[in-house]
């Protein structure tokens, strides 16, 4: 209910321009609901529909990440084992002692669905050199996770669940080969922002009055992740300032210092867009543009054949 996001209402247009089109959040939602929520909370679906194991959420800072996770949990009712490198750091030590941990976590997480088994930060696992100030030893779960996770089956509702801001540091193939599906997160277009910002002022108690351009304000935070934006909020909706709005409402105006401490995600998108270009999924996507591309051309050639005759 939380996770605010529109529609994508320019996205066919930008397919037929052969533009790339980001997801919308609305779309992150559906898919959220789709391979993780209903098969978790439906034995007869999970046994009946394509079966998926794990999932990876990646995205921005702030972009809902956790909010997911814990939306899935709520919504399925589902057991939470956590698995982040952190949380279990000294936990059932050697080899013998981590597989015992796995085997108990599977085995009751087996026995009580549906359960949902999270690593948070999981590109570490995958990482080739990992800072000498991270003493939590992220790839201990490297070698034998995978193997309880492919034991899964259909009547297992189960799922992993591995949460990244910087999936580009860790190695494409063994990072996909463990997670099934990968949902990105983009920064919200201007239909989602539009909806988020009156949403999270109301959330903190301000008001939302004609005097508030909400047009323009969700115009200039292109490139902003919903976190920022909750920032921005509470740092403007003091409580000083909320006993004011009956008689100062509130202005756009009045957003704009908050919002220029925070360096907008513009960047970091790239880079995402570079990573995932390189995964299975981004691969087939290329080839299958590629292919549309061929056709036009092809299309083309012929109509101007036949012009000419």
């Amino acid at each position: 209910k939380d996770f605010i996001g529109d529609y994508s209402y320019l996205g066919t247009t930008f397919q037929q321009m052969n533009i790339e089109n980001m997801p919308s959040l609305f779309d992150v939602r559906r898919v959220i609901t789709e391979f993780c929520i209903l098969p978790l909370g439906s034995q007869v679906v999970h046994e009946n529909a394509p079966l998926i194991k794990s999932v990876l959420i990646t995205g921005p800072r702030g972009c809902g990440k956790k909010m997911l996770l814990h939306a899935i949990c709520t919504e399925t009712g589902a057991l939470f084992f956590d698995l982040t490198a952190a949380n279990i750091y000294g936990k059932y030590p050697g080899k013998s002692g981590l597989k015992m941990m796995l085997h108990i976590i599977f085995k009751v997480a087996c026995l009580l669905p549906p359960a949902v088994v999270y690593i948070g930060n999981c590109e570490k696992m995958f990482q080739k050199k990992i800072p000498k100030t991270d003493q939590t030893d992220p790839k201990r779960l490297k070698k034998l996770l995978p193997k309880f996770v492919k034991g899964l089956k259909s009547v297992n509702r189960v799922l992993l669940i591995g949460t990244t801001r910087e999936p580009y540091n860790a190695e494409v193939k063994p990072l996909c080969s463990l997670y099934q599906k990968i949902l990105f997160i983009p920064h919200p277009d201007y239909s989602s922002r539009f909806l988020l910002w009156p949403h999270l002022i109301i959330m903190y108690g301000g008001k939302v009055s004609d005097a508030l351009d909400l047009s323009s304000l969700s115009k200039i935070t292109d490139g902003y992740t919903p976190g920022d934006m909750t920032i921005v909020v509470k740092s403007v909706l003091t409580k000083k300032r909320i006993e004011q709005l009956n008689k100062n409402p509130l202005l756009a105006s009045e957003f704009v210092p908050s919002l220029a401490k925070i360096v907008p995600v513009i960047k970091e998108l790239e880079t995402f867009k570079i990573w995932y270009a390189k995964t299975p999924l981004g691969k087939k996507r290329a080839k299958r543009g590629k292919e549309n591309e061929d056709k036009k051309q092809a299309k083309g050639k012929i109509d101007k054949k036949k012009k000419k005759k």
